[in-house]
């Protein structure tokens, strides 16, 4: 019984991660129709900086948290403006083999300046470790931030997928991009969104 809880809490950690990362895919693809294989890189990419300001510049958790969502969120602007920008009205296949080709460049390109050797991610989080069961099961401090931030990022995707004019544009273009036009959405601004 011990071991089944304590797989259930890393699987919902590990979970966790996974649905972030699904989302990001679910969301690029429902509204412009665009299997994104970049999107894990941009993430890969996104736990270098985190490594790399917590590593050479000593910041703390938060700070590098940000750091390295706003680089992500900035990657994905630059990569939607020179590669799926110009190829927005050509053939599926052109932005398909665009994707892959995304991908593989920033995977070379981590590659080529960070070399595919194996690090230790800094310890920026204290490892408390709470007993349950008499210490049987062990629940780490590190697993509770990601289920939180988690499910702190889903509420706020909701708020703004639901209740913001942008996510009321982006339902609308998902359902029907030429009624969603009639009805005045301007998918060419909603586009360039960072939905990486």
């Amino acid at each position: 019984m011990e071991q089944l809880l304590q797989q259930l809490i890393n699987g919902i950690s590990l979970g966790s991660i996974y649905a972030l990362i699904a989302l990001g895919y679910t969301m690029v693809y429902g509204i412009i129709n665009l299997i994104n294989f970049a999107h894990g890189d941009i993430y890969m990419i996104g736990a270098y900086v985190g490594y790399a300001v917590t590593t050479f510049l000593g910041l703390g958790f938060i700070p590098s948290l940000l750091i390295a969502m706003v680089t992500c969120s900035l990657l994905g602007i630059l990569i939607e403006k020179v590669a799926y920008k110009p190829i927005r009205n050509s053939s599926r296949i052109s932005a398909l083999i665009t994707a892959i080709a995304v991908s593989l460049f920033l995977q070379y390109t981590m590659m080529y300046f960070v070399k595919p050797d194996t690090r230790t991610f800094p310890n920026v989080l204290s490892s408390n470790k709470l007993s349950l069961l008499g210490g049987r099961v062990l629940l780490d401090t590190k697993n509770i931030y990601i289920v939180l931030i988690t499910i702190i990022l889903m509420v706020l995707l909701q708020y703004v997928v639901h209740k913001t004019k942008v996510g009321k544009a982006m339902r609308a273009v998902a359902l029907d991009k030429d009624a969603a036009q009639l009805m005045g959405v301007d998918k060419k601004k909603l586009y360039p969104l960072p939905l990486q």
